[in-house]
């Protein structure tokens, strides 16, 4: 695989060999299935198999896999550019601009179905359904998910180191927070120390809300200003090597009121119950309703009801911030070992204040385990 630029962590990157593995995976999948190639285009799936990563854009650029070939699909002009960047060996086809890609794409595959892979932009799938016909379509979604959700080691370390990072954030913007401090300069502080620490390239997103702002899940609109008494909420993440991290922490820098004190320790029961009921076996569901069932006997809710808990209890993380398993009612899904992902019931009261703790969480060989240890109270981050 090309190289980049050095790496200055104590975890090392996704290795060629193990995309090698993915690759080979994917192909006793297909074979399986009877598919005869899949079309990866810009998506995090084309970076999970090849290492090759570009921004989608109104032109292809992607990878067709097939039982014995590897070839990266790419615009003419880009192919210099192509082959400055990471990625596993293999052919280069390449596309003018006066060309239909999707046409390429069928004559390298030749005979047999085509799976999709799920994120590919729908004018894509238009064309190659005209070329190939609907019959010979098919969704790869499955064929790659099913590689996807479950985590190596080294994808489970590199997951563990970023979460450590964004922790050590944390508690760098707490210590900056004062009466007077606008949201805009502890996000700007976030991005600093996230690129300080080795994150590629500083902070993926930031929430700082103060207030009733806390409310809302994904912050309000604005510059706030943080005022004395106000309650803080701040998320955010990196990322390293491509996989996320991503960190909630809700509190007061003073003894809050006795109502805010309430809802915190909740929010906090919640999240020990849904940790409880991940162990292997269990269906995704069953977490969200281990949130709930917390929620409904402090008076909270039920269901979707505020004051309570607005949305789903956790999301799968890796090489996208949201990915499955999707811990959501209705979700049957059982759980892995292997699987990662978060652990926030929010609990929201409208007009007033929420609270989210959002921790992640890899699902062991007999239950669960922590990237990062649970806040310890409304004032301390622990």
């Amino acid at each position: 695989m090309t190289s980049s630029a050095s790496w200055p962590h104590p975890v090392p990157r996704i290795s060629e060999a193990e995309r090698r593995e993915r690759l080979e995976r994917l192909r006793a999948a297909m074979d399986a299935a009877g598919v005869a190639g899949l079309l990866l285009g810009s998506t995090e799936s084309l970076r999970y198999f090849t290492g090759f990563v570009w921004h989608a854009s109104e032109r292809l650029c992607g990878a067709l896999v097939t039982r014995d070939r590897l070839v990266y699909i790419v615009p003419g002009f880009e192919v210099s550019r192509f082959e400055t960047l990471p990625h596993l060996p293999g052919e280069c086809a390449a596309w003018q601009e006066d060309e239909d890609p999707a046409a390429l794409v069928a004559s390298l595959l030749g005979l047999g179905t085509l799976a999709l892979d799920e994120q590919l932009p729908l004018f894509v799938y238009h064309r190659l359904a005209t070329l190939l016909g609907l019959v010979r379509l098919c969704d790869g979604g499955p064929l790659v998910s099913a590689q996807r959700i479950r985590k190596s080691p080294a994808e489970i370390a590199l997951i563990r180191h970023a979460m450590g990072l964004t922790r050590q954030v944390q508690a760098t913007a707490q210590a900056a927070m004062r009466p007077g401090v606008r949201a805009s300069e502890i996000v700007a502080l976030i991005d600093a120390e996230h690129r300080r620490l080795g994150a590629d390239g500083g902070s993926t997103f930031a929430i700082v809300s103060f207030g009733a702002a806390t409310a809302l899940p994904h912050g309000a609109d604005g510059d706030q200003v943080l005022e004395a008494g106000d309650l803080i909420l701040v998320d955010t993440g990196c990322r390293l090597d491509g996989y996320h991290s991503d960190l909630t922490r809700t509190y007061s820098l003073e003894a809050p009121e006795a109502e805010i004190a309430r809802i915190w320790a909740i929010e906090r029961e919640a999240q020990d119950a849904v940790f409880a009921a991940a162990r292997p076996g269990a269906p995704s569901a069953a977490l969200d309703e281990a949130a709930r069932a917390v929620l409904a006997r402090h008076g909270l809710g039920p269901d979707y009801r505020l004051p309570g808990l607005p949305h789903r209890a956790g999301h799968g993380l890796g090489l996208e911030i949201h990915e499955q398993p999707y811990i959501v009612r209705g979700n049957a899904r059982a759980l892995e070992p292997g699987m990662c992902f978060s652990v926030e019931p929010m609990i929201v009261l409208p007009g007033r204040f929420g609270i989210r703790l959002e921790d992640h969480v890899v699902v062991t060989e007999t239950g669960a385990e922590w990237f990062t240890r649970p806040q310890g109270s409304v004032t301390d981050l622990g």
